[in-house]
């Protein structure tokens, strides 16, 4: 099983992903990793993506859910997947890929988004991607605000982990 953990940016995603990885000894995938160096760049000067930015992005990030599913490899993947058309281009209702959406107000984002050091994406980004959330109705969806080793046992718990 590939569990795709889906939200805006600073809703906990790698967070919560990797700690459930820790937990269960999967593979965990940052789907911010697999974007290539022009994104990068666009995101770390506050351009948001367009969808043509974001094509071959997500064709990666399907080869790897591809792969992991040829491969039987259960393993957690952190995407932004904001738009129901990326959902499905990153994997079909055959495949055996359970969707998690962190959801959080903006309020709540935009301090975790400040407060966070290191990455690209900057906190000016955000409305950008709240405008171009489409909200899954097939995700288990859950409250971002809470805390992270929460989140971790109500996922562990709708999936019978």
């Amino acid at each position: 099983m590939v569990v795709l953990l889906m939200g805006v940016a600073g809703s906990g995603k790698t967070t919560v992903g990797k700690r459930l990885a820790q937990e269960l000894g999967w593979p965990f995938y940052d789907g911010d990793a697999f974007h290539p160096p022009a994104n990068v760049e666009k995101m770390s000067r506050g351009i948001p993506l367009t969808d043509a930015a974001r094509e071959g992005w997500l064709t990666t990030l399907r080869q790897l859910i591809e792969k992991l599913q040829r491969e039987k490899q259960s393993a957690f993947v952190a995407c932004s997947a904001l738009k129901h058309a990326y959902r499905d281009r990153l994997f079909s209702p055959h495949d055996d890929v359970r969707l998690i959406y962190l959801k959080a107000d903006h309020g709540l984002l935009q301090k975790r988004l400040k407060e966070r050091k290191g990455h690209f994406f900057t906190a000016e980004l955000l409305t950008s991607q709240l405008e171009t959330l489409e909200e899954p109705a097939d995700a288990i969806t859950l409250d971002a605000a809470k805390e992270p080793d929460a989140l971790v046992t109500d996922i562990r718990s709708a999936l019978g982990l």
